[in-house]
């Protein structure tokens, strides 16, 4: 599949492309999310919601509460009610294909924004964060910190199925193992148990409660995503236990990045729901004008990063949305 990293040169001209659209008044976007459960999809909405708005688009959304089913029937009330330009998150990257493909079938630009969607899906585009990446570079972060020390690690993951939780985890533990080769010749880490917080704090305060319980020599905390690395903290809090090292696989929430600056959080992978999200509706306004190249990239990353308390102050903002 060609793909392409977004660097800034490419979402300027994006950003500049949409700008002569605002008289477009048959313009109708819908953003189909599949779940509105964390902060971080709240603020990739309400980015998508923004960008369509300037655009001069009506935007109508829907939340999929997290159900497959109800997200597919979204999307086919969406497409009934005459939206041109879908912007997807997929509960499931095969569930979605048949909905995804009917849309385009009758005429709707589609555009698959931060989950994965099947390759046979017929979409315009992929737009998310490089899940594989970010979790590398935390991995190989995670195991200079740990050098020396056995690691023992509770995973927090949010869905099962899901492969952007599936890349991020695979992606910090093949950075863990780089890492630990090339600082000391050899690798190993220990797993010791996976619990499922459906990418939510709460959720990820349960799963954590109960993997505690069952390994209280956990010495790494690690979540798929900040929202359940919080919720994690709060169990080990609750646990007393003050000497875990608590980090996420992605995505650069702001309430992580202030713990990130004090010294009381790890690290994590940077994933801009704001950016993913105003990228997906420019390409897709691109599209609807008919301004794409036919050899446009099927699936568009952002830049990795790993942030830590050596670079945290680059990405904080404190009245983020996100």
């Amino acid at each position: 599949m060609k793909k392409s990293l977004l660097g800034g040169a490419l979402l300027a001209a994006l950003l500049a492309g949409t700008a002569g659209l605002a008289q477009a008044a048959d313009c109708k976007i819908g953003v189909a999310m599949y779940t509105l459960s964390a902060p971080y999809f709240a603020a990739q909405q309400a980015a998508a919601i923004d960008e369509g708005k300037k655009a001069g688009c009506e935007v109508t959304t829907s939340d999929g509460q997290n159900d497959m089913g109800k997200q597919i029937s979204d999307v086919e009330d969406m497409v009934a009610k005459g939206v041109n330009l879908l912007i997807l998150n997929p509960r499931d990257p095969e569930g979605l294909v048949g909905a995804a493909n009917a849309a385009t079938k009758a005429g709707v630009k589609v555009v698959v924004m931060d989950s994965s969607i099947n390759t046979k899906a017929d979409v315009i585009t992929q737009v998310r964060s490089s899940n594989d990446q970010n979790g590398f570079l935390v991995g190989e972060w995670l195991a200079k910190k740990m050098q020396g020390k056995p690691v023992k690690i509770i995973l927090l993951s949010g869905s099962q199925g899901n492969e952007v939780g599936r890349d991020r985890r695979l992606g910090v533990f093949r950075g863990l193992v780089e890492g630990q080769l090339v600082n000391d010749g050899k690798a190993g880490f220990e797993v010791l148990g996976q619990g499922w917080g459906n990418w939510a704090t709460e959720d990820g305060l349960k799963a954590a409660e109960d993997l505690l319980q069952a390994h209280p020599d956990v010495n790494v905390l690690l979540a798929e995503n900040d929202s359940m690395a919080l919720g994690g903290m709060k169990a080990l809090q609750a646990a007393g236990k003050t000497d875990v090292l608590v980090l996420a696989a992605a995505d650069g929430q702001k309430e992580a990045l202030a713990l990130i600056k004090d010294g009381k959080y790890g690290a994590t992978g940077l994933n801009d729901p704001d950016l993913v999200a105003r990228t997906a509706v420019d390409i897709g306004m691109k599209a609807l004008k008919g301004d794409l190249p036919a050899d446009f990239p099927k699936l568009n990353l952002t830049t990795p990063a790993v942030i830590t308390q050596d670079n945290v102050d680059k990405y904080y903002r404190k009245d983020a949305v996100f």
